[in-house]
């Protein structure tokens, strides 16, 4: 799940897609978001003529201040009183649920089947709605002492004097997060700059951060301009964990992963103006295979680690 989109799909134990990637608008801030994901839950599980009995669990990840161990998320989806999340949906839908931070499971996605693997200390930076990160420490996944470690985007590196979501002013997030771009080039559409945006935004039936993301794939100046703005920043913040954890490997991943190479040169003009040379070359910075099958895996990883190892 992200802020305004849900993709599901369901998983056989090899792995295997059992039941195409269905997608739905769902926006999480929404008073009733959690009973519009039920029923398209439940209206997945009979589109797969699978008998619930066979089902092991559900997986999801979503953003937000999660902690795992108690079900609960306290940015999105609040329920009933004194029940969590996880317990609320669980009830509802009649199967095991286990939620956790989306950033945490993507990187437990790429240590499990991607570019994590058989490596010890990964970073993996989660580019969408917001900019989050997963830790790979000592070849696990690190929480830290609450389930909150990991909240990249809110290093304050920011000289904007935007009030994050969180709260606060100085975030990284709002300078690098997709929502920011996109809404950068929105202003630039509205502005009259000559972009291949000005006609690709009018099609409703792709989201405006697809687009976006797209015409970077195609080099519209535009859209390369703003996203090289923002992966600079970026570079900025794994320029600090990169001092400060010494990864092998950065993994770039998510949505915003999609602009590939583009993304590279603005992120390593950060890394050799503000991080120690002796300590940047130690650190491979990758792009992602998984793509946007990453968040799916993961939360299939989450539900089969809680249903068969605990």
């Amino acid at each position: 799940m992200d802020q305004l989109t849900t993709q599901l799909t369901i998983y056989d134990l090899s792995n295997h897609q059992v039941l195409p990637t269905q997608v739905v608008d769902l926006d999480m801030t929404m008073s009733k978001s959690a009973d519009t994901l039920i029923a398209f839950i439940d209206d997945c599980i009979k589109k797969s003529t699978i008998d619930k009995e066979r089902f092991l669990g559900i997986g999801i990840g979503m953003p937000g201040f999660i902690n795992a161990e108690k079900g609960m998320n306290y940015s999105f989806m609040q329920v009933e009183k004194d029940i969590s999340l996880q317990d609320y949906l669980s009830k509802k839908i009649g199967l095991p649920v286990y939620i956790d931070n989306d950033s945490s499971l993507i990187a437990l996605a790429e240590l499990n089947f991607g570019e994590a693997r058989n490596l010890s200390d990964v970073l993996v930076v989660n580019i969408g709605w917001g900019t989050g990160l997963g830790m790979i420490i000592n070849g696990k996944l690190y929480r830290g002492s609450s389930g909150y470690a990991g909240e990249f985007s809110h290093i304050p590196l920011s000289n904007s004097n935007t009030l994050c979501s969180c709260g606060k002013r100085g975030c990284l997030e709002v300078e690098t997060s997709l929502l920011i771009m996109v809404q950068k080039a929105e202003k630039a559409v509205r502005n009259g700059e000559e972009t291949s945006l000005k006609a690709l935004f009018k099609d409703k039936s792709k989201s405006h951060a697809d687009h976006f993301l797209n015409a970077v794939v195609k080099q519209d100046p535009l859209a390369i301009s703003i996203l090289a703005e923002a992966a600079f920043q970026i570079g900025k913040g794994l320029a600090t964990l990169i001092h400060i954890l010494n990864p092998e490997r950065i993994v770039l991943s998510g949505r915003g992963a999609k602009a590939g190479k583009m993304l590279l040169p603005p992120i390593q003009q950060a890394l050799n103006e503000f991080c120690i040379p002796r300590i940047a070359e130690q650190t491979e910075i990758m792009f992602s295979t998984l793509s946007e099958e990453a968040e799916l895996l993961a939360a299939a990883s989450l539900m089969v680690e809680n249903s068969l190892f605990n």
